[in-house]
């Protein structure tokens, strides 16, 4: 599912990561180059243009549409040539491409080559940016959301709901243990403590179904009992964090009893309208060739109008998306009209803007030397969190000892989702620059320790 690189025609394949890591300088090179020319002086080298050579040229590519569509080409090419690069090295290429987005922020460019990132990404040039990521987000939820098909797990409900949220509860309650001793020195100013080790919580009980289903298929196990368990428990997982994430948000966004009472039931109707009434309608609908256009487009208002109600309603615009896709998950017509015409577009050009935005969001000065402890101990709490949590309640379940372990670094997957609930917290001002930062890395470092792990439960299984 996830940003794969073709390799066909006469090229080699292992030479792709790094054609794009060369074609990446070349954009890198010309915004070096014309940075200069960008700057405060620009009105008076315009002035002189006849005889500065180039200076139209300069002019042109500070113009806001200019500086986008070189941003654009950077952050697309240096994404893609991490993907393809961390894909060689047996890992998912998102996880090139979170990393690529991080690199291009201040926390990297800005902090060895200062004068080349500020004249890429000045301050003002990032509202744009930031407004196609979130609606890069937004779709992509939709098809996340349509992914989940509840209705399809066959016989392992039960099973699929203990362990899921097993996985979901540990880490939750180690996650607001851990806040009580991060508040003190990380808590934002102005939010309550209640709503920060809520936050905190939930941002290590994170699955991230989409790049999970990734790594099953990388490694040729979806259709084993171990895979097709470890989609089933995600999914669930999935639905059940991000219900709970919207009701922490409408509660810690509303002021006083009354006005978070208000909130909790507006998302209560609002999720059961799309889970009673709007997904059984759809569940019966039947695509008639030609008319593919116009549900596409009907999903598509759809995916907008709710992510507008809930944005109104306080809990932020992408549960609308993910809720408009789960209401079109049980039709297997419209999902795959999704997968099909939304998913690469999203996946492909909208989904690295966002990577960067999570990047250019952090600050040259966010970590210090003494967070790289606190790094530490906030993978481990949430690398112990979801293993303990899935491997105690599969084997509860029945599951062999060593499926159970498999299972528990399956659901440590983070990925984009975590992504996404940390920017969420950011946002909101849940989160300062500090704990942002060392979250992010947590996800990053989570994810890809899935593969290395599961590579060493098999050799271990072997001596064993």
């Amino acid at each position: 599912m996830f940003m794969d690189v073709p390799t066909g025609g006469s090229v080699p394949r292992m030479k792709w990561g790094w054609h794009y890591l060369a074609w990446a300088g070349i954009p890198l090179v010309i915004g070096l180059a014309l940075a200069r020319y960008a700057g405060p002086e620009l009105p008076a080298v315009a002035a002189k243009a006849e005889p500065v050579v180039g200076s139209d040229w300069a002019h042109h590519l500070a113009s806001p549409l200019g500086l986008f569509l070189l941003q654009l080409l950077v952050l697309l090419v240096v994404a893609k040539g991490a993907g393809a690069l961390l894909k060689r090295l047996g890992q998912p290429a998102v996880i090139g491409e979170m990393a690529a987005g991080l690199m291009m922020g201040p926390l990297v460019l800005g902090s060895l080559l200062p004068g080349l990132h500020g004249a890429l990404f000045p301050a003002s040039s990032l509202g744009p940016l930031g407004m196609l990521s979130q609606l890069g987000v937004l779709m992509f939820l939709l098809v996340a959301g349509a992914e989940l098909d509840l209705g399809g797990l066959r016989g392992r409900r039960r099973f699929a709901f203990t362990v899921s949220h097993a996985g979901i509860a540990v880490p939750f309650v180690l996650g607001v243990l851990l806040a009580i001793w991060l508040y003190p020195e990380h808590g934002p100013q102005g939010v309550g403590f209640t709503a920060f080790a809520l936050f905190v919580g939930i941002s290590l009980s994170i699955t991230a179904f989409p790049v999970l289903l990734r790594i099953l298929a990388d490694r040729g196990i979806t259709q084993t009992p171990l895979g097709q368990t470890a989609i089933a428990c995600a999914a669930l997982g999935d639905a059940t964090a991000w219900c709970l994430l919207a009701l922490i948000v409408a509660a810690a966004q509303a002021t006083g009893w009354v006005p978070a009472s208000l909130s909790l039931l507006c998302v209560v109707v609002f999720i059961a309208l799309m889970l009673g009434v709007v997904k059984p309608w759809f569940s019966r609908q039947v695509i008639q060739p030609g008319s593919e256009g116009r549900w596409l487009l009907g999903m598509l208002l759809l995916s907008l109008g709710s992510a507008l109600v809930t944005e109104v309603l306080g809990i932020h615009a992408l549960f609308g998306a993910f809720a408009a896709g789960v209401a079109v998950s049980s039709n297997a017509q419209l999902r795959g009209l999704l997968i099909a015409r939304v998913e690469p577009f999203a996946v492909t050009l909208l989904l690295p803007l966002f990577f960067a935005m999570t990047g250019l969001r952090m600050r040259a000065d966010a970590l210090q030397g003494s967070d790289l402890l606190l790094c530490a101990v906030v993978i481990a709490v949430a690398t112990l969190g979801k293993l303990f949590g899935t491997w105690s309640a599969a084997r509860s379940a029945g599951m062999g000892n060593h499926e159970a372990w498999k299972l528990g670094a399956l659901m440590n997957t983070r990925g984009l989702m975590e992504l996404i609930v940390l920017n969420l917290g950011y946002e909101l001002g849940f989160l300062g620059d500090r704990l942002f930062a060392v979250l992010v890395i947590m996800a990053l470092v989570t994810t890809a320790m899935t593969g290395p792990l599961l590579s060493w439960m098999e050799r271990w299984k072997v001596r064993a």
